[in-house]
């Protein structure tokens, strides 16, 4: 009976990965803090990163400055980042954080956790996840990202055509 569970326990881990992993996006739509309407679809083709955050998560804030300089190096080259603020983040925090920031990458609110559900359910920041070309979540950190972990996944990434 032992043996049973064990390997019911180790099938139920090895279906979580597989299916965290390489799993499509839905095409869900969302609004730019600028007004520019888009959808996960639209950023197939190249990869993208998506994380959600909050402007009270010291954890998110230290993130920033990663974010900024994984932008300024990769985007050009095809690179996106979607930062996706929670539900519960007050709309106008986030606005008057995004004007003081000058942030460059695409910021959108989730004012009814529609992403976070998109994204299985998300509701600790942050959380970032990778996406390859075809849209299929490749990585996902909850907490504080690695950067040379991500910077290797991102450059590898973009060496495929």
């Amino acid at each position: 009976m032992k043996l049973f569970i064990i390997l019911a326990l180790l099938l139920a881990l090895v279906a979580g990965i597989f299916f965290t992993f390489n799993k499509i996006v839905p095409s869900a739509t969302f609004t730019t803090l600028s007004g520019q309407k888009m959808s996960f679809e639209t950023l197939r083709g190249q990869p993208f990163i998506v994380t959600f955050w909050a402007t009270d998560c010291e954890s998110c804030l230290k993130e920033i400055p990663l974010w900024l300089d994984l932008y300024s190096r990769y985007h050009a080259q095809g690179l996106e980042i979607v930062g996706i603020a929670m539900y519960y983040d007050p709309p106008n925090h986030v606005i008057e954080f995004n004007k003081s920031r000058f942030l460059p990458y695409l910021i959108t609110l989730d004012i009814e956790a529609k992403l976070a559900t998109t994204f299985g359910g998300v509701n600790v920041t942050p959380t970032t996840f990778l996406l390859n070309r075809k849209g299929e979540i490749v990585w996902q950190k909850i907490g504080l990202i690695d950067q040379a972990e991500l910077q290797l996944q991102i450059e590898n990434f973009l060496k495929e055509k």
